[in-house]
Order: C-alpha cells, then structure tokens, then sequence
C-alpha cells in the first residue's frame, strides 16, 4: 500500500484543540497525554487472570492491560455478558491506545469481491484468507494463514476503507466503540504470535492510523516506497509486526513528540496552524473507545471453545449499522458463512472427517482441493462445487429449515428468494479470480433455483468427463429425478458463467426477433430441462464451456447441435434461449400445436411479466424520491386507486393458487 495512495483532507484554519481523556494535567494545568507506566498494569493483569469469566491467557491479558490509556481502571472492571446465538461472549469496555490495536485480519464488508482458494484458477492469485479456528482452551480467533498473507490482507483492508469511507477522526476523538478480539497466528518465523485486532471499527481504526504520521526509522520500513520521505504514515502491517514492547514504545514516541510540537511558541501563520493542527490530531486520534471480548460459554459446556469463532461473526451483522452498512452481497456472503457453519456446529453435514470438509468446500477459503477430493469431486472443476453448494442449500426437512431461518433471522417460510443469496455468493466463490462476476451474479440474483430442487432430494455426482454428461443425460431423458436436477443445475452454471444465460434485458425482444420469457434463471433451467431440445443445449453447455468454448445452439431443421452464428452475442444466445422456453423449439417457423395447459402457462408467463415491470416501476420511483431527499407521504387520494388493484390481483390469484404453506 504506496504511503501516497490514501486522502488528506485539510485541516480547518483555526486550531484544533486536544480533547482529554484522563484527568492528568501538567504543571501548566493543560491536559496532557502520559503513556502510563508497566507498573501501573500489575493489579489489573492479576484481576482478570483470576476472574472466571474472562478466558485468556497471560499473554492476551498482558496486551490489553498494556494497551490501556487507563489500566488502573481495569483492576476491578465489570465483566459483561452479551447473549450470542450459541452462548455467551464475555466483554470489558475501556478506552485504549490505537496503535496497540490491530486492523481487522479480513474485512468483512469485501466478501464478496475477494478471490476465493474455492476457484481452482487461484492459485497465485490474492486470496480471501482461511476462516479463523477456535483455540482450544481461550477465547482467541487462530488465523492459520503466512503471516505474509495477513500482512496482505490488512493493508488491503486498510487502503479500501480509507478511499470508501471516511471518518471524522482527528479534529475530534473517535466516540462509538470499537469491538476487539484477542487473535492468535500460527506462523513459525519469528513474527509476534498474538494480537488483539478490531472485529468492527476498521474504518475508525483505518483513520487513526492515517492521524498519526511517524518519522522512517520508528517503523520497520521494508515495505515502504520512497525511502527519501522523512515520514510516513502508520500501516497495519506496520504495526502487526511489532511486539507488544515495541508498539508502546511507538506510542510513547508519539505522544512525546505530539507534545513537543503544540508547546512550540505560536506564530500564527497557515504553516504554523496546520503543523500544530497536525500534532493534535495526532493525539486526537491516539486513543480509541474498545469493547474487548474477553470470554465464551457455550450453552453446551462440552463443546468448549469450539464455536467461539461462531459467537463472534454473529455480531457482524449486529454491529456493522453505522457508518457504511454491508453490501447485500457482502451480507449475503457473511450470512452464508454463518449458515454453514451452523450446520457443521449441529451436525447437519454429517461425521468428521466429512463433515469438515464439506465445511471447507462449501465455503471456499482454504483446504478446498483437499476437501474437494475427499468428498470424490474433481477439484478441477468449478462447476461441480457450485452444484454441491446448490444441493446441500437446498435440504428440506423442519430442523434444518429452522436453523437456517435463524441464520437469515427471519420467522418466514424458507422459500427459494432467501436460498438464493448465500448459494450465489458461496456459488461465484468458484470463479472469483478467473472473472469478473458482476454479471453472473446479476442473472443469478434473479433466482437461480427451480422448486424441484427443494422438493426432491438430489446429490452432486462427479461429473467430470464428457462421457459421465452424456450418461447423464440419458438419464435425464428417461425421467430420472436425481439425474435431471443434477443436469440442470451443472447446465445452468455453465450457461450463465460463459454469459449465454443472463438476466432479461430491455432489448431482449428484439435480438430473439419475438417475445420471450421474462422469468428467472431458474425458470428458464426448468423450461429447458421439459424439452428434449433444452436438455441436449444443457448438456452440450457443460462439456463446452469446461474445454473454454461456446455452447452450441439447437438447430431445429437439422434436429442437431450447431456452432452459434458469428454475429450472435451472449445476450442474443440469451434471447434465443428465453424465446425458445416461451414459444418451443421450432423449424422454419412453423408453429405446433399448443395445448390448453400450455396457452395458460403462456398466459400466466405474460401476467408474471407485467408484474415484474410494475414493481420495477414503483422501485424506479422510490429510487428517484431517495435521490431527490423527497421525505413526505404520498397522499392517500393518489395511491387509493393503486391499492385498490393490488387487493384485487391479490384476491383474484389467490383464487387459482395453492394457499401459502405454513411455517413450521
């Protein structure tokens, strides 16, 4: 990360004061920062050492205490318990030194723009960091990657943070707490072994680091560019690096030198003002607001420590409110995480060692070809993990359904819409360093599933070779349940990763020269799958796109598979195919005979489209009202009319549909 890359913003004209936070004062009367002395830390470490719900070792404890503005007060400090889904976390609060706090080791908010071990092309590629592991005596996050790789990683979190979000930190101190957690690395280098390092707050965190600038020779400046800077400003990588002994002597430096500069005589000029501003938003920016967790009980005594790493991600999505909220797909992507390892937490992916590595192929950070491979799958090729994802998302039973509705917090039915997030994103993991996915996710989020799917229970086989798809779709062809929804899914993820099955577009009619359906990706599949013609395109798209080519279309004249005329794009292959679900598979345009389910299905078609753009209609203009900051209510004089159809269409299509089954 270029010491140049990140903002500056100019200070105001007038002086920023320095905001206390102790009651020390100096001869002068004048608040002033003090890092307090190690014996100062004693009574504190020998407190929490003895307490019974704090769960750390010496060390852990040592570097919190040595941490604090104030460790006086942590000799005696309430212990707080806050419920998680599996127990409980224990947590102090206190005010600490930012730079004795490190940068979270995986920001979160990225989840769904990393490159994932789960894409077989990754390898060399940057990579989303292994989920961290439970310790197994202490409430402490294990991070098993290179302490290379972590480097990598905060930096990068760092420079993403400061360029997306900035804070106001430095003219005034950092007020809303940070959420820490005690981290443990299992390099063999020589690196510092333990860390305490921000689960939420990087953003703050970010830009503290960013107000304190120090001269080179106060940081191990290997990493660092043009070595004729006389100074440089604070990188996490900077600081993870250092030992514990090492980082409060840099924030006795700090401070010091701070000082040193606001005690210069005053001059009044812009050089002077924005040099002393300088300093004091240093000191600003020094101390930070912590919630530390400390501690976990799990609500079953015997699983120890094991789903600590668990009781920590659920507070992700609880904290993470203000400021720059997630993205869906990065919330998507946090809610999957936490569905898996739900169902691993309860058993629901079988014995270990299965278990473990269906975990780790599911959700595609480390040990993915090694999983892969024990569980019989090529790990060669994406498409096959994608499909897995689909089928072990996509389980029916009462105890699953429930576990999965509390992972996603709602009390509704789990239908196909809620599926769908957390299998696109643990889906595109497959593919995050071979392509962009931007486009594949767009047509995915459409609904990438079909009923069938959730009805009927389905396995992934390892299809691996153009001889076992052929197989599979004999099998399909004879009515084969397992064969079809397996065909199904691995066409589905061939056609939309290649880009020839995409969301419908505005001029979509036009490329397919007719009307087309205008239904999800999942529909469309299940279109195909009803016809022998759209079962040969699903098969022929599997074998294709893994030899690197492009599906061949259906020639209905020559009753065969052809290349694709040159001037077609993806999104004519796209219209063709949307036309062909609609309308069949026909020869020279002549028109077969239709039977009365098939109008009704047309019809229902038709209706389902004219919804769709109706509720695109009334987000456009919700979208235009945010945009404009318009905040008052629609007169009910000009809606009552809209509602009055909608009641209608309700009451109306309730009258030909199943009832809404009930949640159990």
């Amino acid at each position: 990360m270029s010491d140049t890359s990140t903002p500056d913003f100019e200070p105001a004209d007038d002086e920023i004061s320095v905001i206390p936070v102790t009651d020390f004062r100096n001869d002068a009367g004048d608040f002033e920062h003090r890092l307090p002395p190690l014996s100062a830390t004693p009574n504190a470490e020998a407190y929490l050492q003895k307490h019974s719900d704090v769960h750390l070792a010496d060390e852990a404890i040592r570097r919190l205490v040595q941490g604090a503005v104030e460790p006086q007060e942590l000799d005696g400090i309430r212990v707080e318990r806050h419920r998680v889904e599996t127990g409980w976390l224990m947590v102090i609060s206190y005010r600490a030194y930012s730079p004795m706090v490190s940068l979270a080791i995986e920001n979160d908010r990225l989840l769904a723009e990393n490159s994932y071990e789960a894409d077989p092309h990754a390898a060399g590629a940057r990579k989303a960091l292994a989920m961290p592991e439970p310790h197994p005596e202490h409430a402490v996050l294990v991070h098993p990657d290179t302490y290379k790789d972590i480097l990598e990683s905060v930096d990068r979190s760092a420079q993403r943070v400061l360029a997306d979000n900035p804070q106001e930190v430095g003219e005034r101190l950092v007020e809303r707490p940070l959420t820490l957690v005690p981290a443990a690395f299992t390099s063999e280098t020589g690196e510092p072994d333990d860390d305490l390092t921000a689960v939420d707050g990087n953003c703050r965190l970010a830009f503290c680091y960013h107000r304190i600038p120090v001269p080179r020779g106060w940081v191990d400046d290997s990493l660092i560019g043009d070595p004729s800077k006389e100074e440089v400003k604070l990188r996490p990588s900077h600081l993870t690096r250092m030992s514990l002994q090492q980082r409060r002597e840099l924030v006795r430096k700090v401070i010091k030198t701070a000082h040193k500069r606001l005690k210069k005589p005053r001059t009044g000029s812009p050089a002077d003002i924005r040099d002393r501003n300088k300093a004091a938003m240093t000191l600003n920016a020094v101390t930070i607001p912590v919630t530390v967790i400390v501690g976990y009980r799990d609500d079953n005594a015997q699983r120890g420590m094991q789903r600590f790493p668990a009781g920590v991600r659920s507070l992700l999505l609880r904290v993470n409110t203000g400021g720059k909220v997630f993205a869906d797909g990065a919330k998507n992507a946090v809610k999957a995480e936490e569905i898996i390892n739900g169902l691993y937490d309860e058993g629901f992916l079988g014995p270990d060692p299965q278990a473990r590595a269906t975990r780790d192929a599911l959700i595609g950070r480390g040990k993915v070809a090694a999983s892969m491979e024990a569980l019989g799958f090529n790990p060669g090729l994406p498409d096959l993990r994608f499909a897995f994802v689909m089928q072990q998302l996509t389980h029916k039973s009462p105890t699953f359904n429930a576990l999965v509705r509390s992972k996603l917090q709602t009390e509704d039915n789990l239908v196909l819409s809620r599926r769908n997030g957390p299998i696109v994103e643990l889906g595109l993991r497959s593919y995050s360093a071979s392509m962009s996915t931007n486009s594949p996710r767009i047509a995915l989020e459409t609904i990438c599933l079909w009923q069938d799917l959730v009805s009927n229970s389905w396995v992934v086989e390892n299809i691996d070779t153009d001889t076992k798809v052929d197989e599979l779709l004999a099998r399909a062809d004879t009515g084969q349940t397992q064969a079809t929804l397996l065909l199904g899914a691995l066409g589905m993820i061939s056609l939309v990763m290649s880009g020839h099955l995409l969301a419908a577009a505005g001029s979509a009619e036009a490329d397919a020269g007719t009307t087309i359906a205008r239904t999800s990706v999942g529909l469309i599949v299940k279109g195909l799958l009803a016809e022998e013609e759209g079962r040969r395109i699903l098969a022929d798209a599997i074998k294709r796109v893994r030899a690197d080519k492009a599906p061949r279309w259906w020639d209905a004249e020559k009753q065969e598979l052809v290349e694709q005329p040159s001037g077609w794009r993806g999104s004519t292959y796209n219209a063709k195919l949307r036309s062909a679900v609609r309308h069949g598979w026909k020869a020279g345009g002549a028109e077969k005979e239709r039977t009365a389910a098939e109008w009704e299905a047309d019809a229902l078609t038709v209706f389902q489209e004219k919804l769709g753009t109706s509720l695109d209609r009334l987000r456009d203009l919700i979208e235009m009202r945010d945009k404009n900051g318009t905040m008052e209510k629609l007169a009910w004089v000009e809606v009552e009319a809209s509602f009055s159809q909608l009641e209608d269409i309700a009451d109306d299509l309730r009258l030909i549909s199943e009832p809404k089954p009930r949640t159990r």
